[in-house]
């Protein structure tokens, strides 16, 4: 195969992940002048015209992509998916309330166990006993009672992925961390939902929250500004100094995707995953970790190799050839190659040429 030392590294991480290579540049362009103003974007002020006009941008093209329109508020927050875990129950879950969660994977017990310093955390539906490789059932019956209802909506360390966003009886929310804007998803069927930025909407450092701005009237406790989703909605994102430069990336990569299309980015990840799943199950060195192909990840494909040894050795193979981060997680071990949106069809096929070349080799 070509050897690709000296040209970029082809990224399959599970996060940071792969961004587009306009962003890469216009991002570039802006730390040494943000729009022709003279200032880098890294010094422009979090309360002036220029950002506002950035957060402002941002929040729109998210609605527009989401399919929301005013009844729904978009916050650029701090803290990553973890924090998220505790402001959703610490706004919404009182002591003597229960909330539901749906555990079927690592973040989605995380998050339950998150809840549970706050109230009662009912674990309706779970495929813990096998070790996840499998989505757990959908709870044919949800109780009215529920404070809300909680899920992931993609599992980054196993590799499973639901393909639809239920309807609800009670305010559904879900972590969309790794698949959001991978695909067309019935986002307002959430009340409320987030994103780690880091996978297919920016840098690390920044999270996305869409929430209903009715859910403002389910908040339990009096809380410091810097934890209500109340304080934070009023001050528009800008309630202490804002991570701009993450924001402002962020942007660029909406954009991006608001040109590219949603359902041209759901093809091309259709067409990586399933190019990449077909040479898993051809390739006589490697095996799939989820054996059910309606519930396997588009987004994080894990798979094994026969042996540790025949792992490490082609981890070493592929970084020799500037393919990297497709070690599994800690907690599976084998491959975990991410098809973010940015990466491309070629790149996938690269990668697939590597796994061939490396099936000969091994012969």
């Amino acid at each position: 195969m070509t050897n690709h030392i000296g040209e970029h590294k082809i990224n399959f991480g599970g996060g940071p992940a792969a961004l587009p290579q306009e962003v890469f540049q216009q991002a570039s362009a802006a730390v040494l002048d943000y729009n022709n103003t003279g200032l880098s974007i890294l010094e422009i002020p979090h309360r002036g015209k220029e950002f506002d006009a950035i957060l402002e941008e941002s929040k729109g093209i998210v609605k527009e992509l989401c399919g929301l329109g005013d009844d729904y508020e978009v916050l650029w927050l701090h803290g990553g998916g973890r924090l998220q875990f505790a402001m959703i129950p610490m706004n919404f879950l009182g002591e003597n309330d229960t909330a539901g969660y749906i555990d079927s994977g690592h973040w989605a017990a995380e998050a339950a166990e998150y809840a549970m310093h706050y109230g009662g955390t009912d674990i309706i539906s779970t495929s813990r006993d096998s070790n996840y490789k499998c989505l757990p059932d959908w709870p044919d019956k949800i109780s009215k009672d529920l404070a809300y209802l909680h899920y992931t909506t993609n599992n980054t360390i196993y590799g499973t992925q639901w393909r639809d966003v239920p309807r609800c009886n009670v305010p559904l929310i879900a972590d969309m961390s790794s698949d959001i804007f991978s695909k067309k998803m019935e986002y307002s069927n959430c009340t409320l939902f987030y994103a780690a930025a880091q996978k297919n909407i920016g840098p690390a450092g920044v999270t996305l929250v869409v929430i209903r701005k009715d859910m403002q009237e389910r908040i339990v406790r009096d809380l410091p500004p810097m934890l209500s989703f109340k304080a934070q909605i009023a001050n528009h994102s800008v309630l202490n100094t804002s991570p701009v430069f993450a924001i402002y990336t962020s942007l660029l990569t909406l954009r991006w995707t608001k040109a590219k299309g949603i359902e041209a980015i759901e093809h091309e990840n259709k067409k990586k995953a399933k190019l990449l799943y077909e040479e898993i199950e051809r390739n006589s060195l490697f095996n799939p970790v989820v054996d059910n192909k309606e519930e396997r990840s588009m987004m994080n494909v894990c798979f094994r190799g026969n042996n540790e040894g025949q792992e490490k050795t082609f981890v070493r193979f592929c970084e020799k050839h500037n393919i990297v981060g497709i070690k599994g997680h800690r907690f599976v071990g084998g491959f975990r190659v991410s098809l973010y949106n940015a990466v491309t069809v070629e790149q996938v096929e690269i990668l697939i040429s590597a796994m061939r070349h490396f099936e000969r080799s091994e012969a």
